[in-house]
């Protein structure tokens, strides 16, 4: 993914172009005593409010008519503890920055999704996730949280220090208060070998719990209107370190998967009947290859191809019966679809509302070109996934709402009654959180 959102003429539009606000006024506090400050402020001015990253959730979670704060300047790393095998960062510090300067130190998350665009605490808030056997998402690695509640009090939360807000504010939605720091689990910067290979996809489904079981990182994309996926496996590895080589990681990051893939999807936009062919072309557009590299350069990509997303978590051992529920729901439609299926796993999580709460969990990411009508694809595709007790992606799009998640969620009312406890006044209010919390 490229560039963030924006701000113009006291408009503020996500980064996929699905939400825009006008706040009455956006602030960007330097430091967590002028970010309490501006959550008194607006509560004598009766003001909502909501911190917003670099807008890259699709939904609406961060929208607002009041106060927008923007964490600019809340950036950097505070603390690096080598003994606890911590590091505490700003929560306005962009991935990217922090990758960089952990690597820098010789140090690495040991997971993490496939952008580094988003803020620490718009990735952790929302539930970003990458793959794994044995490693959770990013809120999954926190190891402590600062947290600036409606009335201004700074909140230091932990296993041992307010361990009840803890086991909540790691994924916060934005409704209990302002995520101002994050600490992190790190550990030695390592190598990854990552394999890159296509894969039929009946094998992939017949094989996918040994593949899952063999290797500490798997994934793949199918390509709808086609029986092909491109799979990936990532492990941990004594080196030596064996990059893609620059020209060849141009060609094939660069020019193909984001330059050409734009281009193709301008084409299926023009002309819809064309996509199942050109599907067939791009699914083996990219040849196998390995490379061996340091954690963050393994786990991410490029994402220049803008677009919407809708992604559902299910339980693992549903896995193969929702994709080849979902297959045969877009083979016997009308739709037209360029973007590939994008399939994903985590272990089961003890964070309140994440999407692995209490169950090994495999994802399920559905994607429409931006500019391209995405309702029908994704509403065919939400009743596949809710028919497996799915859980949405709280950034990503979806129709789901309170009386849902307190069905497929366990904890709902555990988070809901915090929620009162720290935000009795909904000062962190908008239309989605009313939508997805029920008040």
């Amino acid at each position: 993914m490229g560039s963030t959102a924006s701000t113009r003429n006291g408009t503020w539009r996500n980064w996929g172009g699905t939400v825009s606000a006008r706040p009455a006024r956006e602030v960007a506090p330097a430091s967590v005593d002028e970010l309490a400050a501006v959550l008194r402020r607006a509560t004598e001015d009766g003001l909502p409010v909501k911190a917003v990253g670099s807008g890259h959730s699709f939904t609406s979670i961060a929208a607002t008519d009041g106060v927008l704060i923007r964490p600019d300047l809340l950036t950097g790393i505070r603390d690096i503890d080598r003994e606890a095998g911590t590091v505490t960062v700003e929560a306005g510090t962009p991935l990217r920055r922090l990758n960089v300067a952990l690597a820098r130190e010789g140090l690495s998350l040991t997971n993490m999704g496939d952008i580094m665009e988003q803020t620490v605490s718009g990735a952790t808030s929302t539930g970003t996730h990458g793959t794994g056997r044995d490693s959770a998402s990013i809120a999954a690695q926190i190891k402590g949280l600062e947290l600036v509640t409606a009335d201004g009090t700074v909140l230091t939360c932990s296993e041992k220090e307010n361990p009840d807000v803890f086991a909540a504010a790691r994924i916060s939605l934005g409704a209990l208060g302002v995520v101002t720091a994050v600490t992190f689990a790190v550990e030695p910067v390592f190598l990854l070998t990552a394999r890159e290979e296509p894969m039929p996809f009946d094998r992939v489904c017949a094989e996918f719990d040994q593949l899952h079981a063999e290797n500490e990182h798997f994934e793949f994309y199918w390509f709808p209107h086609t029986g092909n996926t491109t799979t990936k496996r990532n492990n941990r590895s004594a080196g030596p370190e064996r990059p893609v080589p620059r020209l060849k990681g141009w060609i094939e990051d660069e020019f193909l998967s984001n330059g050409v893939f734009q281009a193709v999807n301008w084409l299926g936009r023009a002309v819809p009947a064309s996509i199942p062919a050109i599907a067939q072309i791009s699914s083996k557009a990219l040849s196998a290859r390995t490379y061996t590299d340091i954690p963050y350069k393994v786990f991410t990509s490029p994402r220049r191809v803008r677009f919407v997303e809708m992604e559902y978590a299910v339980p693992r051992e549903a896995l193969v019966e929702t994709l080849r529920e979902l297959k045969a729901m877009i083979d016997r439609s009308r739709l037209r679809i360029t973007f590939p299926v994008e399939v994903r796993t985590a272990p089961s999580d003890d964070i309140t509302l994440s999407t692995a709460s209490g169950r090994d969990t495999a994802y399920i990411a559905v994607h429409m070109f931006k500019g391209t009508p995405y309702q029908g694809y994704f509403t065919a595709a939400e009743r596949v996934f809710t028919a497996h007790e799915g859980r949405p992606h709280w950034g990503k799009i979806h129709t789901r709402d309170a009386e849902y998640f307190s069905r497929v969620y366990p904890r709902f009312t555990e988070f809901t009654a915090l929620r009162d406890r720290l935000d009795p006044e909904r000062r962190f209010r908008n239309d989605y959180l009313r939508r997805i919390l029920g008040t």
